[in-house]
């Protein structure tokens, strides 16, 4: 609220705040400019590069926990985040998940300001760090969704999920670590739908194109009931690293 005051009373602010728009969209441009040369000489992107260096280190967790201060902020202290579906949960998420969404986050190839800003170096200083504090998140006791839609079409969710999800992240939501395909079971209603209706209008990156297709081919209806059916089933501990 201060801020819209102040948005309308100092017009100061207001051009602050274009300016700041401004120098990110040139800081993003100059980061694609880098990460494509990058790749042009290395073969891989730098996320690609760092997440493998990641993979490759043994997670620290009790290293990990110090680290989790800073996330508990917005995802709580037990990682279960906020039941509007504003911070998902991500207690025992699987490792490759967690690490690969710090990376993406990282290296802008996914796009939260929060996220972005709290995976960034000066609060995760390499890949050791991600790696550790992966881990800790991992080995959390999973939680339960408390946050879910209206109960409805959960019967229609369960049938189009397992036609047309669990293939891949299994029959009772549990992902697959080793294809970092994320637990799906017990996330808030809120946080998967957004994440599904995103990836529909190709504003999520980093989703196959098998997916999009999949997602492009589903009414938002089918949508509604996954999520729902998805937030309501008991959530599977993922494997320890």
């Amino acid at each position: 609220m201060g801020y819209i005051l102040d948005m309308k009373c100092n017009p100061q602010v207001k051009v602050n705040h274009t300016a700041s728009l401004r120098v990110r969209r040139q800081v993003w441009l100059a980061w694609v400019v880098l990460a494509a040369a990058y790749q042009s000489v290395h073969g891989v992107s730098p996320g690609t590069h760092e997440l493998a260096s990641v993979l490759e280190r043994t997670g620290d967790s009790r290293h990990g926990k110090e680290l989790f201060d800073t996330c508990a902020a917005c995802h709580a202290s037990d990682g279960a985040g906020q039941k509007d579906g504003t911070v998902p949960a991500i207690a025992a998420q699987h490792y490759r998940v967690v690490a690969g969404a710090l990376v993406n986050f990282r290296h802008e190839e996914r796009r939260d300001e929060r996220m972005e800003h709290f995976s960034n170096e000066h609060h995760l200083s390499g890949p050791q760090e991600i790696a550790d504090v992966a881990t800790y998140i991992t080995r959390l006791p999973p939680t339960q969704s408390l946050g879910h839609g209206d109960g409805r079409y959960t019967q229609l969710g369960a049938e189009v999920y397992r036609r047309e999800c669990a293939r891949c992240h299994g029959l009772s939501g549990e992902g697959n670590d080793r294809k970092s395909y994320p637990k799906l079971a017990g996330q808030h209603y809120e946080y998967l739908l957004r994440q599904l209706r995103d990836a529909g209008l190709n504003v999520r990156p980093n989703l196959s194109a098998e997916h999009i297709r999949l997602l492009h081919s589903l009414k938002d209806n089918d949508l509604v009931a996954t999520c729902d059916y998805l937030s309501r089933l008991g959530p599977a501990r993922a494997p320890q690293p």
